[in-house]
């Protein structure tokens, strides 16, 4: 190849990479930082919790239950999950359950 040749290709090379850089740079300062592609697209976001704001409520809770219904991680029914019930971390549960489901339980 002659000199003027390369330095058009080595151009083009170039070029081209920056336009790549650029649109790499755009794509992922739109994404968020902690989540990938592929968890985004398999596990849709739950809806954030939304506190109970009224007086009769307020009058009732501690400033930690308040402070962790406002940040959204109040986990409602306590212990023992939403629905408020006990555990079912009872022997006889748990010689129903396969090892895949006690370890979603534990998540």
């Amino acid at each position: 190849m002659n000199k003027p040749r390369t330095f058009i290709f080595g151009s083009v090379v170039v070029a081209s990479m920056i336009f790549a850089g650029i649109i790499s740079a755009t794509v992922f300062a739109k994404m968020p930082f902690n989540v990938s592609a592929a968890a985004t697209a398999a596990s849709p976001a739950p809806s954030p919790f939304k506190s109970n704001e009224a007086t009769a409520h307020e009058a009732g809770e501690s400033a930690a239950q308040e402070t962790a219904e406002n940040n959204g991680t109040f986990r409602p029914g306590g212990p023992g999950g939403p629905g408020g019930g006990p555990s079912n971390e009872t022997a006889a549960h748990e010689a129903t359950e396969s090892a895949a489901r006690e370890a979603s339980e534990k998540s």
